[in-house]
């Protein structure tokens, strides 16, 4: 690739151009590269803050996060997904929206306050209300964030996303390091979130020209509702779905052990919240565009699901394979409790990732009371399997039944999805067995090598795993591509058709 090739591809990353299909694929690269650099902070940061402070720490912060997470799931407008959806001009909305937005920070940001003795009591840590107190800030600094960032996602300008994302993740990371450092205790972790909070506001005025004005438009924020109601409802379901777990685990079986299982769970979504990050930030503006062209829909559709399943397939099994090394190299003994909630919880992650490829489609298509029916059916299973589970088995028993909750769900979203966009089960049964055949490979192997070298993994034989299942993924795709017709690569085909125009 010569140097005038090289600015081509810059040029396009900066100023992707009117084709939606260059796009869509310029915005996936920014938000890769976003989410890369987002979890590989993110992993540094686990490492080096779990070798200073305690599961304890973990658990205290976690919920605090849990305590105000619940409260903006519950106070959750669904605004924002309503707008992106629009078609038409969103101009008149925004001043409204950000000043509902205004008010509600106050409100949520008082009432935190207020509660954290409560919930200190309620899980019996006293030395939680504090934190929860004082995390609250986040929520009040949030809602001054600059409404005009929506833009972004609206019109796929996932260039300027990535730079707005990136700063506060930064921040975050070294703010955090260097608190751990010194102080040594959970606030450290509560002072790096603080600080990247208040960094993504500030940029988000220097980033985007709009200037938001406070006003009261009770017409239009009601019009938005009759859209919004029904994300509210989903992120709320999705938010017990993801977090009454924690709650469950922190109440039934202490906060030391929330500590265990929040980590296990970080380690083990991985995959999942990558990939649902990925596909809800880049499919629902997408499809919201082609909701009128149900073949090019349907396209868009199952290119993205067979992405998904190639990516998320192989990392959710090297994860089981390789949980126990990867606890004991880079987290230390103490962790090692949480091994087999990893593993399970693999199983969570990469049934949650593939299923991340449906609720962008009945959001695009002005239906989303079907995710959010499917949700209530999937938390009632959950509440339904949970205390048994925990009970007997403890944090490995609450994972089990995240990963059977979720399983049934899903397989009736796909089928909903065929009746949707109209194709045949067929086509999602091929797309998803040849990975899986692929990383049951690549496990197998990895499994095979670790019986026969006998001895303790260190670092270099986790990483000579981690080389040998990438080149044996690869090759065995390249063989089902060849002939099985399976075509994983159209992706970076198109992408380089996208960067010649």
């Amino acid at each position: 690739m010569d140097i005038q090739s090289i600015k081509n591809i810059i040029n396009i990353l900066i100023n992707p151009g009117d084709s939606l299909g260059q796009r869509v694929i310029v915005g996936g690269f920014w938000v890769v590269a976003f989410r890369t650099i987002h979890q590989g902070l993110n992993l540094i940061k686990l490492v080096v803050l779990a070798r200073i402070l305690s599961p304890n720490d973990f658990g205290l912060m976690g919920l605090a996060l849990l305590t105000m997470g619940t409260l903006e799931t519950f106070s959750q407008t669904g605004f924002r997904q309503a707008l992106i959806q629009r078609k038409e001009n969103i101009d008149v909305y925004l001043d409204g929206v950000w000043s509902f937005m205004v008010i509600r920070g106050f409100i949520l940001f008082a009432v935190l306050y207020l509660i954290a003795p409560m919930v200190a009591r309620f899980f019996e840590t006293p030395n939680a209300e504090p934190i929860i107190q004082v995390v609250g800030l986040a929520i009040l600094i949030q809602s001054f964030t600059n409404i005009g960032v929506l833009y972004f996602l609206k019109e796929l300008e996932f260039n300027r996303q990535f730079f707005y994302d990136i700063t506060g993740t930064l921040v975050e990371f070294i703010v955090a390091v260097f608190a751990a450092i010194i102080l040594r205790n959970v606030w450290a972790l509560l002072f790096g979130f603080l600080a990247g909070t208040v960094t993504r506001c500030l940029v988000s005025y220097f980033i985007h020209p709009y200037r938001p004005h406070f006003t009261l438009d009770l017409g239009n924020t009601k019009e938005l509702w009759g859209f919004g109601k029904w994300i509210t409802g989903s992120s709320i379901l999705v938010f017990l779905i993801t977090h009454g777990d924690d709650i469950f685990v922190g109440k039934l079986l202490g906060v030391t052990a929330l500590g265990f299982y929040q980590m296990a769970y970080k380690i083990s979504n991985v995959p999942a919240i990558e990939v649902t990050h990925i596909i809800s930030q880049v499919t629902f503006p997408t499809y919201s565009k082609l909701q009128d062209n149900i073949p090019k829909f349907k396209d868009a559709y199952l290119k993205v699901l067979q992405i998904i399943a190639f990516l998320s397939f192989p990392a959710a099994g090297l994860i089981l394979v390789l949980a126990s090394d990867f606890t004991r190299i880079f987290l230390g003994e103490s962790w090692m409790p949480m091994v087999p909630a990893i593993q399970v919880l693999a199983l969570w992650g990469v049934i949650r990732a593939v299923g991340a490829s449906n609720g962008p489609v009945f959001y695009s298509i002005g239906r989303p009371e079907i995710s959010a029916k499917l949700q209530l059916f999937q938390l009632i299973l959950l509440m339904i399997l949970i205390y048994p589970f925990s009970n007997r088995m403890g944090i490995v028993g609450t994972s089990l039944s995240v990963v059977i909750a979720s399983l049934i769900p899903n397989l009736v979203a796909f089928y909903m999805v065929t009746r949707v966009i109209r194709f045949e089960v067929q086509s999602l049964v091929r797309l998803i067995a040849l990975p899986l055949v692929n990383t049951l490979i690549i496990v197998s192997i990895i499994f095979a090598l670790k019986i026969y070298l006998s001895g303790e993994t260190n670092i270099l034989l986790f990483l000579m795993f981690i080389i040998i299942s990438f080149l044996v993924y690869i090759g065995v795709s390249d063989l089902f591509n060849k002939y099985l017709n399976y075509e994983i690569w159209p992706l970076l085909n198109f992408m380089s058709r996208a960067i010649k125009k």
